[in-house]
């Protein structure tokens, strides 16, 4: 009974994530995307966990935790408010859809979208403080309400707001950040 309670929670999240991961890319990569998914579903039926771990779709905060580790996920998606409060690491080194041969790549995406890839709902992630420590980590959509700390290169906001201050390690790391696109409401510092 419990595999087939753990069965239909793998589809229901596979179909849940179709939805998502269609608007995830700006370079239309949505149907790759479902690819990389629906082999996970299938290497899970067989036993394979290594690509289980491909994207974490989750309102719930020990698995955000969990997802933004170094044991995690290239691609962490809230899908309601999520609260954690105690400060977050983001750990790690990730390829885009989990595939080791495209490049390195982390997403954290704070939104909901419907079938013609349209944000339908943005979501905030509370924290204490996120350490970014892992390369290429982009914050998409939505409010991450707290600070940022970055000591990795290529952090960016991409339509995102951060109600607290960023914090990078160095000027290199902030001069490799791209957040253009994105709002920060406090402070945006390079650490003395």
């Amino acid at each position: 009974m419990d595999f087939l309670k753990k069965k239909l929670a793998a589809g229901a999240a596979v179909i849940a994530l179709g939805g998502f991961l269609a608007a995830c890319d700006t370079d239309d990569d949505a149907a790759e995307d479902m690819e990389v998914v629906e082999e996970g579903e299938e290497e899970e039926a067989n036993g394979d966990e290594e690509v289980v771990t491909a994207a974490s779709i989750t309102a719930d905060p020990d698995e955000v935790v969990a997802s933004l580790s170094t044991d995690g996920n290239w691609i962490t998606a809230i899908t309601d408010d999520v609260d954690i409060s105690d400060d977050v690491t983001v750990a790690g080194t990730f390829h885009n859809r989990g595939d080791e041969d495209d490049d390195v790549y982390r997403k954290l995406a704070l939104y909901d979208q419907d079938d013609d890839r349209n944000v339908t709902e943005e979501w905030t992630l509370t924290v204490g403080t996120m350490t970014v420590e892992s390369p290429n980590f982009r914050i998409e959509e939505g409010t991450l309400d707290g600070d940022i700390y970055v000591d990795a290169e290529g952090f960016e906001l991409y339509n995102a707001t951060v109600t607290g201050n960023v914090t990078f390690a160095s000027e290199d790391l902030m001069d490799s950040a791209a957040m253009d696109e994105g709002t920060v409401e406090g402070e945006v510092s390079v650490d003395e």
